[in-house]
């Protein structure tokens, strides 16, 4: 395999390209968007990631997101659709932008409350967080960055992440965070 999947320790410079990141984009959606939230790995002090922020603009109703995905793409974002998660709208990165994901989710929406409440479960449980960095480099060293690649790497973590998504809810819903 000469292309590996790069998982980094955390560095505390993710925090802010994202606000690097949201900077440039909230002038173009500053009337749709609810917020702009720092979700996935980089989002988690402590947590080892791929080097890539995730960003969620966050809007207040559907009927929004043909607007939003208008004015990303005068900003140089590719529509991708969902990637098979409902109610998650995907977009490319222009290619002179910094490396990141951009998503655009409904407030309250199960995938803008699976990203934050992950998130934040995991953001005050340094235990979790040291299993999830432990199995990110694990698969990392046994798959490539092909799409094959990454598509395997993604599903071998998946079990854990459903797990760690699942008690984020449970929680929630014990009114802890």
């Amino acid at each position: 395999m000469t292309h590996v999947i790069v998982i980094s320790d955390y560095d505390p410079r993710w925090p802010e390209r994202f606000e690097d990141l949201r900077q440039r984009l909230a002038p173009h959606v500053v009337d749709l968007a609810v917020s702009i939230e720092h979700v996935g790995s980089t989002a988690v002090p402590g947590c080892a990631a791929k080097p890539v922020i995730d960003l969620d603009v966050v809007v207040s109703e559907e009927a929004v997101i043909p607007e939003l995905i208008s004015r990303l793409a005068g900003q140089g974002y590719q529509h991708e659709g969902d990637l098979g998660i409902r109610g998650r709208e995907a977009f490319q990165a222009p290619p002179a932008a910094p490396g990141h994901h951009l998503y655009a989710v409904v407030a309250g929406s199960k995938p803008h409350l699976d990203h934050v409440l992950l998130r934040d479960y995991l953001r005050q449980r340094p235990d979790e967080v040291r299993r999830y960095s432990v199995l990110q480099v694990a698969l990392a060293k046994r798959f490539s960055a092909d799409s094959e690649g990454r598509a395997a790497y993604s599903a071998a973590k998946s079990a854990l992440v459903e797990e760690l998504v699942a008690k984020s809810y449970a929680a929630r819903a014990a009114g802890a965070s």
